[in-house]
């Protein structure tokens, strides 16, 4: 005769489980690209990105420049042309930078903050770091200098 006091095995089962199961996957994959990126001494700043690279376009087999300047070595030369090691790549742009062939190589990547930057051109990286580092700028002058009203108060302007 069954237990009166039976358990619902599907109420058991609960969405936080899952969640804890994927944030687990997310901590074990962030500690093995730690561990791959560690003898590089190159820091993770984007850990969110892809990476691709156009094979009907590339010209890799006369240059292999993005080979050459890629910091952790996440590309590589194979039969078929320039391969990629998603795990190495730490989403720099220095292999777009240096690329003789416009939107041959196309990086994805998001920012801490979220933001999602795509770029594919010289150009787009250099525009793009301009701008962050336009902001930066920016915000530190905010910080050094006073506001209007702040230097005002401070030393007392005349109306």
């Amino acid at each position: 005769m069954p237990d009166s006091s039976s358990y619902d095995i599907f109420g058991l089962l609960s969405d936080n489980k899952e969640k804890t199961t994927e944030e687990k996957k997310r901590d074990i994959l962030k500690k093995q690209r730690e561990e791959l990126l560690a003898p590089t001494s190159v820091k993770d700043i984007f850990p969110e990105g892809t990476i691709s690279v156009d094979m009907r376009t590339c010209v890799g087999v006369q240059c292999k420049l993005c080979i050459k300047v890629c910091p952790t070595n996440a590309l590589f030369w194979q039969s078929s042309g320039v391969g990629i090691i998603d795990d190495l790549c730490v989403h720099c742009g220095a292999c777009v930078l240096v690329c003789m062939v416009d939107d041959c190589i196309k990086i994805t990547r998001k920012r801490e903050d979220g933001t999602e930057e795509k770029f594919s051109k010289a150009s787009d990286v250099i525009a793009l770091s301009n701008e962050v580092n336009a902001k930066k700028r920016f915000d530190r002058v905010q910080e050094v200098f006073p506001s209007s009203v702040d230097y005002c108060k401070k030393y007392g302007c005349h109306k």
